[in-house]
């Protein structure tokens, strides 16, 4: 295993990781301070999704002409940028440039679920699953990082709260930036993977377990979204818990999101994509009932936690079956579709959250995935003994 490159994917992980939770904490509420209509609270998480969505194509195009190392750097830099923006647009009592800095900073994350990929193709073929949730551990260090800048930087400029904490995480894309320029380069493709003719895009999505994997990652991040984006305005808009309980509960959602990571990959290894995955689909579940059960302050926590769980082994096993449906070769076109479907559906998620909350409240919020989880149920009983499934397990 390539140890040097998945060190600094950890760290850069880490750091990407602190910024989303500091947006995602932030999003909702600066936007219900800012918006002029409370159904758009959640707009500017919506357009960071809809920023990476739009990005996912091109970034993959852009890694595969300048490679990855690159790709990465230039993304950090846009980041940095993004968030001084945002620091500025608090300045300004602006939710426009707010909106510009949240779509801005969605080209930096079209990139950093890049880093997954970079890892599985930074190791040997059965180091893969391993690989994958490695890099994605990196994102604990921001589960505490994260919400500990939300607190510390509310009221570091006077008269303007939150803008210290944006540009504290500025400070951090900056370091990410240097970290890029010392990755070592990514594992090329075999002579054999040399030879082999690409097949057209169309070709590998016909495969029922490229769909099904794309179908998994796509819900196991929509649902992941749909409910994490509304909770700190359940929380603290209108159920009145402090800033301080709602970015606890975003820590401890993260935490559940990333330390399952420690053992995902091994459990891929031992039991199968289809059965860590189906488990997943069970927990995202388990999460919509017991938000749906109460809103005290333990309901809130362990159904996020478990809705973190239940994404992780759901969206890594997706991430995973999904490296077994294409060749090198063929690697750029069917990522950037997957990465395309997933951020596209996660951004329509984000801003349905706002507009649910607002019409219809939490109850019916959570409640409204699990039908679409039932449906990768079946999904995943139907190609469970699919062949490239078998092959992968010897």
């Amino acid at each position: 295993m390539h140890f040097r490159n998945l060190s600094i994917l950890v760290l850069c992980q880490l750091i990407s990781a602190t910024g989303s939770i500091v947006i995602v904490t932030l999003g909702g509420i600066i936007g219900t301070s800012l918006s002029p209509n409370p159904a758009f609270a959640t707009l500017p998480v919506s357009v960071l999704v809809i920023g990476t969505a739009t990005m996912t194509i091109p970034a993959a195009l852009l890694m595969k002409r300048i490679g990855r190392k690159a790709g990465f750097a230039m993304s950090s830099i846009s980041a940095g940028l993004a968030m001084l923006l945002a620091a500025m647009s608090l300045w300004l009592n602006s939710f426009a440039w707010f909106i510009v800095a949240a779509g801005l900073l969605g080209i930096n994350l079209a990139f950093t679920q890049q880093y997954r990929y970079a890892a599985a193709e930074s190791v040997e073929p059965r180091y893969v699953g391993r690989a994958i949730s490695f890099v994605l551990v990196g994102a604990i260090g921001g589960a505490f990082i994260g919400p500990e800048l939300v607190a510390f930087g509310q009221y570091r400029v006077q008269g303007v709260p939150f803008a210290g904490t944006l540009v504290a995480v500025a400070c951090l894309y900056f370091i990410q930036f240097v970290l890029f320029l010392m990755l070592g380069p990514i594992r090329r493709e075999s002579s054999s993977e040399q030879g082999h003719s690409a097949r057209t895009l169309s070709g590998i999505a016909r495969q029922p377990v490229f769909i099904v994997a794309v179908l998994s990652g796509t819900v196991a991040y929509g649902v992941m979204t749909f409910i994490m984006t509304a909770t700190p305005i359940s929380m603290h808009v209108n159920d009145g818990y402090s800033i301080a309980d709602t970015a606890r509960v975003i820590r401890s959602h993260v935490l559940g999101m990333y330390v399952p990571s420690l053992l995902s990959g091994f459990l891929l290894d031992r039991f199968g994509t289809v059965k860590i995955m189906t488990i997943g689909v069970v927990a995202l579940i388990l999460a919509a009932l017991i938000g749906f059960h109460d809103r005290t302050y333990l309901h809130y926590t362990v159904a996020l936690i478990i809705l973190g769980a239940g994404w992780n082994f759901l969206y890594v096993g997706a991430t995973t079956t999904l490296t077994l449906t294409y060749s090198m070769a063929e690697r750029f076109k069917a990522q950037a579709m997957n990465e395309f479907s997933v951020f596209g559906t996660a951004a329509v998620a984000s801003l349905m959250a706002g507009t649910v909350m607002h019409l219809f409240g939490w109850t019916v919020l959570v409640l409204a995935p699990i039908p679409i989880l039932l449906s990768i149920l079946v999904a995943l009983y139907l190609v469970r003994n699919d062949s490239l499934l078998q092959s992968s397990r010897t």
